[in-house]
């Protein structure tokens, strides 16, 4: 299964944008899909993910300003950021991966990344 983020710019604090992610090659609602970020100089993590039954989880610093989704029908998975924040600015990607437990495990496709920038 290939990703393709995309739907990243550049917004004032406060604005809202809409990641897309969209698969080729297999049905996104078969997997568990991570949405991660990296800022340079940071190491990559996860921000957001969404199970095969639709159960989503949020890194605390994003949690009530993001939201993740899935649109089966165009085999689509969004990542809806209000209220951004200047520490939110990285590079974001979207990545197949799996829930061992409590932990999330990113696969190793990793696809071109979209950039996000939060001016204030």
């Amino acid at each position: 299964v290939q990703l393709q983020a995309s739907g990243g710019g550049l917004v004032q604090a406060g604005g809202s944008l809409r990641l897309s992610c969209a698969a080729s090659g297999s049905t996104v609602s078969s997997y568990t899909i991570g949405w991660h970020r990296q800022a340079p100089g940071k190491q990559r993590e996860l921000v957001a993910s969404i199970r095969s039954g639709g159960q989503t989880e949020y890194k605390d610093s994003v949690k009530g300003r993001f939201t993740v989704s899935r649109d089966n029908a165009k085999n689509m998975v969004y990542l809806q950021m209000n209220n951004l924040k200047p520490d939110d600015t990285a590079v974001y990607y979207c990545n197949i991966g799996e829930y061992r437990g409590i932990y999330y495990y990113p696969g190793r496709s990793w696809g071109q990344g979209t950039q996000v920038t939060v001016s204030s």
